[in-house]
């Protein structure tokens, strides 16, 4: 594990990553990315979009699952695990999409599916909506983080604060190291995660780089007008969502699909915020009926 580092090193931090063989580096104008990539070259792209302060590995349970019918596509998000810019960072929601239309446009074809968790939904949603992207044929949101977080008024300054002095994310990472606050962040998500995205997110939380790419990201994020984004959706989504979220309600996903027409809603009673991550086969047999449906419904999305 890093010790006093300020960026995780792939060569050493990495060498245990899910799936490690699938690791790309792709390099774009803004970005030194990480993306793992799976799956038969000719099948349907799905492009997956982890959550703030989450990388790639998140993905780790639902990879295997799904890579024998698509092509997957996931990369640590800008600012966040082994992503590095190239320059300064806009890790704002339309940052993002931005910095992603870049990656994207570095493969052959683009994504028929796009899942995304928690901010990552969101960012799904702005880069299928986004007139200047490639449109895909749906958008997948696990715990979708829609709605501005209770408190914004307080949060929001308090992330621009903490991003803005050199010394924060330095001293949070020095703290999870050292004390048990890293777990209690997982704890506070409700899910019951395997002991491997245990250590894989105490290892994130101890490097300064992560810490800061997942704060700039808090302080950047304004989703005042995003129901104007649902709204320019051009098809109906899928939206997964656990009751027992501690982190995200319910009412995002269901305030969402209420936006986007005709979208498609799924509660499940237990799961907590990392959903997908501890109950993988049910999120990928969930995904598998909504491929199905839009198979009967003439949309052959995968």
């Amino acid at each position: 594990m890093m010790s006093g580092r300020e960026r995780l090193d792939w060569q050493t931090d990495g060498r245990n990553w899910p799936h490690r063989s699938a690791s790309r580096f792709v390099q774009t104008a803004s970005f030194d990315w990480h993306v793992q990539i799976a799956g038969p070259d000719n099948a349907p792209i799905i492009l997956l979009l982890h959550g703030t302060g989450a990388a790639s590995h998140s993905w780790r349970n639902i990879i295997p699952l799904l890579s024998s019918r698509f092509r997957i596509v996931a990369p640590d998000l800008p600012g966040h695990g082994f992503t590095r810019p190239r320059g300064s960072a806009d890790l704002s929601l339309p940052g993002m999409v931005r910095a992603l239309s870049e990656l994207l446009g570095t493969f052959e074809r683009c994504p028929a599916v796009i899942l995304g968790h928690s901010a990552g939904a969101a960012i799904a949603v702005t880069l299928a909506a986004d007139q200047a992207s490639a449109v895909p044929r749906h958008v997948i949101g696990i715990n979708g983080a829609f709605l501005p977080i209770r408190g914004n008024a307080l949060f929001s300054p308090l992330a621009k604060a903490l991003f803005a002095n050199p010394f924060s994310a330095s001293m949070f990472s020095m703290l999870a190291r050292a004390t048990p606050l890293g777990g209690n962040l997982l704890t506070a998500t409700g899910s019951a995660i395997d002991e491997e995205g245990k250590a894989i997110y105490r290892m994130l939380l101890a490097s300064p780089a992560h810490v800061r790419g997942a704060l700039g990201m808090m302080a950047a994020w304004d989703l005042t007008r995003f129901d104007a984004t649902l709204r320019r959706l051009a098809f109906p989504m899928t939206l997964i969502a656990a009751r027992d979220d501690p982190m995200v309600p319910i009412a995002n996903s269901s305030h969402a699909a209420r936006q986007a027409s005709g979208s498609r809603l799924i509660l499940t009673e237990r799961g907590g915020h990392l959903l997908h991550e501890c109950r993988a086969a049910e999120v990928a047999k969930w995904l598998d009926e909504v491929m199905s449906e839009q198979k009967s419904n003439g949309a052959d999305a995968a």
